[in-house]
């Protein structure tokens, strides 16, 4: 691949990571797929941070099996759905303590503060293993994602 298309490919899934207000999370049950809507949000390192609630069946079923996907979609740039682009993040989620991510996750999530501090309610952090950027027709590809994550903290400390 050219490296002028990797660049606008990381700039492109940079772009939507940060943009995203909501994304499909994938979770694994007793062997089969499971898919949930979140909210995600990014830590200081680019890496997607959730607030799960420990009633929720996604949430259980990290508690089990750790492994999950996070799909996040832009919006199709004609009417054919298979023209929107989207990123795919792999990779094990984790507990993590509040602070200081909570306050980052608010910035993104101004709403859950009203139930940000409940008892059943835990950020998640997902180390993402895998990044696949798909801007449509004949224009996919994986991501490093370490070059992702250089490519959002110039896009946020760009402003």
């Amino acid at each position: 691949m050219a490296a002028n298309q990797e660049q606008e490919r990381l700039r492109a899934a940079a772009q939507l990571l940060i943009a995203a207000r909501s994304a499909m999370l994938a979770t694994i049950s007793e062997g089969l797929p499971h898919a949930s809507l979140v909210t995600p949000a990014l830590d200081e390192d680019g890496q997607p941070v959730l607030l799960l609630s420990s009633l929720a069946a996604h949430t259980k079923h990290l508690q089990t099996n750790p492994a999950c996907a996070l799909l996040i979609t832009g919006t199709a740039q004609s009417e054919n759905p298979q023209t929107t682009p989207r990123l795919s993040l792999s990779g094990i989620a984790q507990i993590i303590p509040a602070e200081p991510v909570r306050e980052r996750f608010l910035q993104t999530h101004p709403y859950a503060a009203q139930y940000a501090a409940f008892r059943d309610f835990s950020f998640w952090k997902i180390t993402v293993s895998t990044s696949q950027y798909i801007g449509g027709f004949a224009n996919a590809g994986y991501l490093d994602f370490a070059a992702l994550q250089h490519e959002i903290s110039a896009f946020l400390r760009a402003g």
